[in-house]
């Protein structure tokens, strides 16, 4: 399906203004969800609002909207009011700064977009991806929309650009908060878990080796009700973890587990050629 552009924003990079689409890189019919339906024909139902003083049921065309600044006390807006509120923003992004990518902490990622170049663009565009690639840094910037402003960062991806909206400082809770306490940890415990994780190091992260296995099996269960089949709890559910008695001996047993595991794999990428090989060295060898 062709992608549908939400937006079109105007970059400002420093006196330069490159003319762009903003267009959504998550994919929401990807999600599973069910609807809410009547026990008893299986028919869909309707949501319905009702007066919390009278009891009764209140029809859309009767509803207003309101921000409660007291308890129980709200003042009213009216549909134009808040749509001008909601298109109080700007069509432009403003870039702000230039930063690594590495300093900005995935903890105040949120919605991420893309961004494509709109006619007359393409040149400044491509300028502006090539310089950043090249600098290894990403921008920061301003955008305003729907009443909001977001901080947001740009950055290349392929031969385009990503723009990441960010949190606010505010809206993160810092782990601090928690109170978690430090547990002491000894060296052959650590050096255990640093084994295990050379173990399992890649190079970099291949978002393809993962898959959904949870929506996987959701799927596999609605095919089944569909066949009018009957679908049990385990299924649907992982096997639960079980209980760590001990630290070090845990470990141990995911450090070999997880080294037959690789071991088994390199056997099986085994080529065809060289398994023939040392079969022939091997015959050669029982002959002597």
């Amino acid at each position: 399906m062709e992608a549908r552009a939400l937006a079109s924003l105007t970059i400002s990079f420093g006196l330069v203004a490159i003319p762009v689409k903003l267009y959504s890189a998550i994919l929401s019919a990807e999600k599973i969800s069910f609807n809410m339906l009547h026990k008893a024909d299986g028919s869909r139902l309707r949501q319905q609002y009702i007066c919390a003083k009278e009891g009764t049921v209140v029809e859309r065309e009767e509803i207003v909207k309101g921000y409660e600044f007291a308890k129980d006390q709200f003042v009213i807006f009216t549909p134009a009011e808040i749509q001008a509120l909601q298109e109080a923003g700007s069509a432009a992004i403003h870039i702000v700064e230039f930063v690594e990518l590495a300093s900005v902490d995935p903890l105040y990622f949120d919605r991420t977009y893309y961004l494509a170049p709109d006619k007359g663009g393409g040149k400044p565009y491509t300028l502006l991806v090539t310089a950043l690639r090249e600098s290894k840094q990403c921008a920061v910037g301003r955008w305003a929309s729907h009443g909001r402003e977001y901080i947001v960062i740009l950055r290349p991806i392929e031969n385009g650009l990503a723009m990441q909206q960010l949190h606010f400082a505010a809206e993160v809770r810092p782990i601090k908060s928690l109170g978690i306490e430090t547990a002491e940890v000894r060296d052959a415990e650590l050096k255990l878990a640093r084994q295990i994780i050379d173990q399992q190091g890649g190079v970099r992260f291949d978002p393809l080796a993962y898959v959904d296995e949870v929506k996987a099996r959701i799927e596999a269960a609605i095919e089944k009700k569909i066949q009018g089949q009957e679908i049990s709890r385990a299924e649907l559910e992982d096997a639960p973890p079980g209980n760590i008695v001990d630290l070090m001996a845990a470990l141990k047993a995911s450090l070999d587990k997880h080294g037959a595991s690789i071991a088994n794999e390199l056997a099986a990428r085994k080529s065809p050629k060289r398994a023939a090989k040392t079969a022939k060295t091997s015959r050669k060898a029982s002959r002597v």
